[in-house]
């Protein structure tokens, strides 16, 4: 286990080492070294299906809402935010009560409605410590970096901290810090369903498994796919089902089952991967987290979360 008051990284980039150490600095803070400081917001006025393609075309798994005026912070909409809007969650209730099923009209309501306005943000005096212990005590995945004037200046999140890591954390191994009680689904599952699943147990990605059981382990299941938030998000950012819709109906929507949007070529890992070479490896194909198998059979998952935890500890 690496010492939990520093850990010393050399990046491949030309700005030496960086240390996980919290300093106080009239100047900017280290966390800026990794920061993206070319952050795209919106207004709260767009509509939540622009808000959903901003986030499909750019990869993105959330997006800071300001004001066009004063460019101040006013809150942050999530792929969870948008997910619990989809059937997951109490954010539902804006396309039951307000639209009363009409969901190609609920889509077009404003983002204000569903983003979340106390948002966890760091200054940009900050360190990279200061953003670590922050995002592992608030259970965030990014955090907005403001200025002085409360204008976003950069965004820090749990992928910037994966890629810094890659290659470097060569003692520890997947199965030290997996999560070996998988919260699964099967292929017939609604998108309902799905994002249900998600939004109760704050989860970013839901392996599906067969229904078949495989010997020699048989109370272990065969990994036939996975699904994302950022694939639902996908029906709405990229029209996929809003092309197929013969009505207006919520309905319609969400009886579209995970078969047509999971992946089916899954990435995965082993339990005795090094975490410096699976930082590489969800660095390079752009994931954040993946199922730990074994001769095929899903024996846990590893997220960035869990990531950021093995080097605070």
């Amino acid at each position: 286990m690496r010492r939990k008051e520093t850990i010393n990284i050399v990046k491949s980039m030309d700005r030496g080492p960086v240390e996980f150490e919290s300093h106080a600095s009239e100047h900017e803070g280290d966390v800026m070294s990794i920061a993206k400081k070319k952050v795209v917001t919106v207004p709260q006025s767009a509509t939540i299906k622009e808000a959903a393609e901003i986030m499909v075309k750019n990869k993105f798994r959330r997006l800071p809402i300001t004001d066009p005026g004063t460019g101040n912070l006013l809150g942050i909409v999530t792929s969870m935010d948008i997910i619990d809007f989809l059937g997951g969650g109490e954010k539902y209730r804006i396309v039951e009560d307000k639209y009363q099923g009409n969901f190609l009209g609920a889509i077009n309501e404003s983002v204000r409605s569903i983003m979340t306005r106390n948002v966890e943000v760091l200054n940009n005096k900050s360190s990279i410590n200061d953003a670590l212990k922050k995002m592992i005590a608030k259970g965030v995945g990014a955090l907005p970096v403001l200025d002085s004037d409360k204008k976003i200046v950069g965004i820090v999140s749990e992928r910037d901290f994966v890629l810094l890591l890659a290659g470097v954390l060569t003692d520890e191994v997947v199965e030290d810090f997996m999560t070996e009680k998988v919260i699964t689904t099967t292929p017939g599952t609604r998108i309902e369903g799905a994002s249900k699943i998600m939004v109760r147990n704050n989860l970013r990605r839901i392996p599906v498994v067969g229904e078949e059981r495989k010997t020699p382990h048989p109370e272990k299941d065969k990994i036939v796919g996975i699904v994302t938030a950022t694939d639902i998000l996908g029906l709405l950012g990229k029209n996929k089902a809003l092309t197929r819709m013969t009505s207006n109906s919520a309905e319609e929507f969400l009886n579209t089952t995970i078969t047509e949007i999971m992946e089916t070529h899954v990435i995965a890992t082993t339990a005795n991967t090094r975490l410096g070479d699976l930082c590489n490896a969800m660095g390079r194909e752009g994931i954040g987290g993946l199922p730990v198998v074994l001769n095929s059979e899903l024996i846990g998952i590893i997220t960035e979360s869990d990531i950021l935890k093995a080097i605070s500890s």
